[in-house]
């Protein structure tokens, strides 16, 4: 794209999260400039004379356009919680509860396999198929993170790297003080990336330490990174952290002075009112990831009592060895739905509320969202396209409801990422193309000693 050039995008609906509620708009273009940035939005049925004059400026220059045609123009969509490079695991692990799958399958396989090509190529893969499903930011908390940004910007993705810390040794790092200066230095290699954004990702309460956790909250705040944990995914968690500290992980948390508006918590499947009063008050993230929730048998997290109590609530996928699906749409429309069982109220968590925990309070929880989340003059041109033209798709009387109880992965057809397409008529563009074709080519050796191990 010339420096002169301005993209464009015009679809038959727009939807985006505004301030307050949905903004819904028909018959809409969106404009970008060679930076990614959005310089227009402009609805042919509700223009005022500025936004006119806009437009006629802006067609003053060369345009290149793309008529959706029936399509709804939206954000793209962000996954708040994901392990990337566990797509080399996908169905390796199945059917087992959390501290079975970690640490009779998980852990053996990784200390067997995972080094840094291994995470480039399962990020890959990874990257790929969110992209296709119209994700187009990702936090990834594993191992060798600069490997992972490697692969993220050869496809193009937006993501933050959840710099992993743990205390025991692996293939990647001896020890956490080894995790951390690994941590710092891949966010000093990497911050001139625009693509990418860092956070510090200890493990999880029951893998770090108290002085660790210490150190992990001074060197966020020294470098204003946001801390990604996991919170409370099982019951036992909990009940060893009453054995072990004698107090609740969040209110551990709270106390290791974690709890921030730049904490993000995965899962919160097991949370109190007094952990969510906790959460609320510091104006803590909850990610929440019901299909791995689901499939570990770990629970629902009570999504509604946290948005109901000023929590911010996002959604991830986790990772596919444990979802196995990287697949936001279906997170949408399960979050929206466990929500209504489990508060008894048809009413809770609506569509509105789930398309919102998918795009602007996951850009909100990731320190975000003033770049991306939302379809804004100003911001970057992370949006994603998806075809109303499938017969399961029509009527539509509420396009929010269809985005969320109707819409699927398959029907996304255009994907963009700082203005530039990623996915071009449901395709991967071509560079991509070519990076997955030669990753599957390794795919099969790591499937190869991946099998080898179960069997062992």
């Amino acid at each position: 794209m010339e420096a002169n050039e301005i993209n464009a995008a015009r679809a038959a609906w727009l939807i985006s999260p505004a301030e307050i509620g949905i903004k819904i708009l028909r018959d809409t273009t969106v404009f970008w400039d060679e930076t990614g940035k959005i310089v227009h939005i402009e609805c042919e049925a509700n223009q005022t004379l500025a936004e006119n004059r806009v437009g006629q400026a802006l067609r003053s220059r060369s345009i290149n356009l793309v008529d959706l045609g029936n399509a709804i123009l939206c954000p793209g969509l962000v996954n708040a919680h994901c392990h990337a490079a566990m797509s080399l695991f996908r169905g390796a692990a199945d059917d087992l509860p959390l501290m079975d799958w970690l640490q009779k399958r998980i852990w053996p396989m990784e200390g067997a396999l995972v080094d840094a090509q291994f995470v480039e190529l399962g990020t890959q893969l990874a990257a790929a198929e969110m992209l296709l499903g119209g994700t187009t930011t990702c936090a990834d908390m594993y191992f060798y993170p600069q490997d992972a940004a490697r692969a993220f910007l050869a496809m193009g993705m937006r993501a933050q790297l959840a710099m992993p810390v743990i205390e025991f040794p692996t293939r990647y790092a001896s020890d956490a003080d080894r995790y951390l200066a690994l941590a710092l230095e891949a966010r000093d290699a990497l911050k001139g990336e625009a693509l990418l954004s860092f956070a510090l990702g200890p493990h999880a309460p029951y893998t770090v330490s108290d002085s660790t956790f210490q150190r992990v909250v001074a060197y966020a705040a020294e470098l204003a990174l946001p801390i990604h944990t996991h919170l409370q995914e099982t019951a036992q968690e909990v009940d060893e952290s009453l054995s072990k500290f004698g107090e609740r992980p969040t209110k551990r948390m709270e106390r290791l002075g974690v709890l921030s508006p730049d904490f993000v918590g995965a899962h919160g499947v097991h949370l109190n009112a007094e952990d969510i009063a906790r959460l609320a008050k510091n104006a803590g993230n909850i990610v929440h990831c019901p299909s791995s929730n689901l499939k570990l048998a770990s629970g629902i997290a009570p999504i509604t009592a946290l948005a109901k109590a000023g929590a911010n609530v996002a959604i991830g996928t986790d990772g596919a060895a444990s979802n196995n699906r990287l697949d936001m749409f279906e997170e949408m429309r399960l979050a929206a739905l466990l929500a209504k069982v489990q508060a008894n109220d048809a009413s809770a968590f609506p569509a509105e509320a789930a398309f919102r925990a998918a795009t602007i309070n996951g850009a909100h929880a990731l320190g975000l969202s003033k770049l991306i989340g939302s379809l804004e003059i100003g911001k970057q041109a992370d949006m994603i396209a998806i075809s109303c033209d499938a017969i399961g798709m029509n009527p539509m009387f509420d396009p929010v409801s269809h985005l969320v109880y109707v819409a699927s992965r398959a029907d996304v057809i255009h994907t963009w990422v700082a203005g530039k397409a990623c996915v071009m008529d449901g395709g991967l563009a071509r560079d991509a193309q070519q990076r997955l074709a030669d990753a599957r080519l390794q795919m099969a050796e790591f499937s190869d000693r991946v099998s080898t191990i179960r069997r062992a």
